[in-house]
């Protein structure tokens, strides 16, 4: 195999100037100039970085539909797409408590807060009042379950609650499934929506430059590169910390799938650029399984994994929560046990499944979480205020390589990755299929068939993927 993934032809390099990450690092640089040196105009940008996180917004709903019942219509039995359910869900569980215990861990050696002497009956509460209202829905497990279903079936692609468009695309998928041959047809068609789907995102994609200037350009002007400095403990050791985490526990488990962490982040270096200068996980979602799938990655397990992933395996979020709340309570003196930490934990492992339901996510997970404890002084998160919008880039960065490489495991797992289309893209030798080919169309190791619809063959998939038949037939 290795041979064959060695003989194959080295793909020729693009131009810089061809490339999308380089208008996007571009804009991000412009957009902190244009912040620091002309503020009001950088503040009037805003409506850029809304507008484009707006249209992406507009399309994650009915991708994410087309994903989980594509992926759900594509798996042979129901037993299968159980089985995958499972070890995707014991994934999220896993690298979230990872996550969580991580912050915990680097909170109280680090003690970002410590000595900052807060009294929390002096701040002003007004400016994070919405967030706390917000954080209501998500005090309750109730709460929480009510929230998840939608008050009609379009209302869950209206509302722009992912939890709820999950909901709805897996109730949808089963009965679909259940129907058999006589569900094949709407199935097929929901396959090619994805292609049109995702040549919309294409499109869409030319307009993250502007995008990321104008959500980069505020952010600077509103709150300032100063803003940054009497907080700085706490942002040094939040990167500090997903980089810890990306790095070790998420480098050794794509090891243990054969691959370099480096190498993939590399691979979806344009994901990261538009993340860290829009700090949205909308805009980066449809590319992500898009990438993903072209990697070498099975369609259906792609479409299963990554958009859940997005609601409930939120890691760079997780980090954030558990440091924030030990900021907060060292920040304001308040003497918080191990008892109390592994409660917090716990909770936030509920909580933190909510973050994709709400708008400002990761602060709204917080003040519910805060009041749910009742010992930790909500007010406190004034503090955080100025600065969580420079802490959303890592979250962001984070949720996207943690979704990728649980992509990877679980794919590995069911023999649903195809080694030598991997290896040929991560080392630059091939990208795949030019365009998009449809949700489902799964792409397996070489001794596993496992197609879509039973009309699928390994043979046509060889036949549409010039890198994988040359592979073959150097065999």
């Amino acid at each position: 195999m290795d041979q064959a993934v060695a003989s194959l032809p080295m793909k020729k390099q693009k131009s810089i100037f061809k490339e999308l990450y380089f208008y996007v690092l571009l804009s991000i640089v412009l957009g902190i100039l244009a912040g620091h040196f002309f503020p009001e105009f950088a503040v009037s940008m805003k409506p850029l970085g809304d507008a484009f996180i707006k249209i992406i917004k507009m399309m994650i709903g009915p991708i994410v539909f087309c994903a989980i019942v594509s992926g759900v219509c594509s798996m042979d039995n129901m037993r299968s797409a159980g089985r995958v359910a499972g070890k995707t869900i014991m994934c999220f569980i896993a690298f979230t408590i990872i996550s969580l215990a991580l912050g915990l861990i680097v909170a109280n050696v680090y003690a970002p807060g410590a000595g900052m002497n807060v009294d929390p009956s002096t701040l002003d509460t007004a400016a994070i009042q919405g967030y706390v209202n917000s954080g209501h829905a998500l005090t309750s497990v109730h709460a929480f379950l009510m929230n998840i279903i939608p008050d009609s079936l379009v209302s869950a692609f209206t509302s722009g609650d992912t939890l709820q468009v999950l909901m709805v695309s897996i109730l949808f998928s089963i009965s679909l499934f259940l129907l058999g041959d006589k569900g094949k047809p709407i199935a097929q068609g929901i396959q090619q929506a994805s292609h049109v789907l995702f040549k919309m995102i294409g499109m869409i994609m030319y307009l993250a430059p502007f995008g990321a200037f104008g959500a980069m350009a505020f952010t600077v002007g509103k709150f300032g590169i100063s803003s940054l400095s009497g907080l700085f403990q706490l942002m040094a050791s939040f990167y500090a910390t997903c980089i810890v985490f990306i790095v070790v526990v998420l480098g050794l488990t794509a090891k243990y799938c054969g691959f370099s962490i480096f190498k993939l982040m590399r691979y979806l270096k344009e994901e990261i650029f538009i993340a860290l200068g829009t700090g949205s996980s909308e805009s980066i979602l449809p590319r992500a399984i898009e990438k993903m799938s072209k990697m070498g990655c099975s369609r259906s397990i792609v479409g299963l994994v990554m958009p859940t992933g997005y609601s409930f395996n939120l890691t760079g979020t997780a980090i954030s929560l558990t440091m924030s709340a030990l900021f907060i309570a060292q920040a304001t003196n308040t003497e918080i046990t191990f008892a109390h930490q592994l409660y917090l934990l716990l909770l936030m492992l509920l909580t933190s499944k909510g973050a994709a339901a709400v708008p400002g996510a990761a602060f709204v997970v917080l003040a519910s979480t805060l009041e749910s404890t009742g010992y930790i002084p909500v007010a406190g998160m004034v503090l955080i205020l100025g600065i969580d919008r420079f802490m959303t880039e890592a979250r962001v960065i984070t949720n996207l390589i943690g979704n990728s490489v649980t992509t990877l495991l679980v794919a590995k797992w069911e023999n649903g990755l195809d080694y030598q289309q991997a290896h040929a893209v991560l080392n630059g030798n091939g990208e795949g299929p030019s365009s998009p080919t449809p949700l489902g169309s799964g792409i397996t190791s070489p001794s596993t068939t496992t197609p879509p619809l039973p009309s699928r063959s390994k043979s046509s998939f060889a036949a549409a993927n010039p890198v994988v038949k040359k592979a073959v037939e150097l065999r």
